[in-house]
């Protein structure tokens, strides 16, 4: 039987480390570093969140300006009301998608007869449905199950 092969991790190493680690390869890092905004290339390099960034170039000796610190952590704070603000958004309109098909009659209404009347599940034959412990049914017994 041939080896099974291992998966690669595409990750590179360096967004892998544990804070240790981090400030162990940083202090190298930062010696060699020519960009111009440190905390968005440590961030980046080291795929961390910016709070986590902040402290460790803090713990390396590195003067952060509170100013700046304060307005990144803000838009953060923005991104993430957006995103809370969004999901909401999407799920509130999923509940309106799903009420389209149900009203006080039909828990699933499946379409209109030409008259305009719904025609689907009802109420009553959601819970029966919904009761019922499909573990006890054999195979051979469901073409003779009715839902009456």
């Amino acid at each position: 039987m041939a080896k099974k092969k291992r998966k690669h991790n595409n990750t590179p190493k360096r967004k892998r480390f544990n804070r240790r680690q981090r400030l162990d390869s940083a202090k190298h890092w930062l010696s060699t570093f020519e960009g111009g905004n440190i905390a968005k290339a440590y961030r980046k390099h080291y795929g961390i969140d910016w709070i986590t960034a902040f402290i460790e170039l803090e713990m390396l000796g590195m003067k952060i300006d509170p100013k700046y610190a304060e307005k990144v952590l803000e838009s953060v704070r923005g991104q993430t009301e957006a995103r809370k603000r969004k999901r909401l958004l999407k799920s509130k309109d999923e509940e309106q998608t799903l009420e389209d098909y149900q009203d006080e009659n039909y828990a699933y209404i499946v379409g209109y007869t030409s008259g305009g009347v719904p025609y689907g599940v009802t109420w009553e034959e959601w819970e029966e449905l919904e009761s019922l412990e499909f573990d006890e049914v054999e195979i051979d017994d469901i073409d003779t199950i009715s839902l009456e």
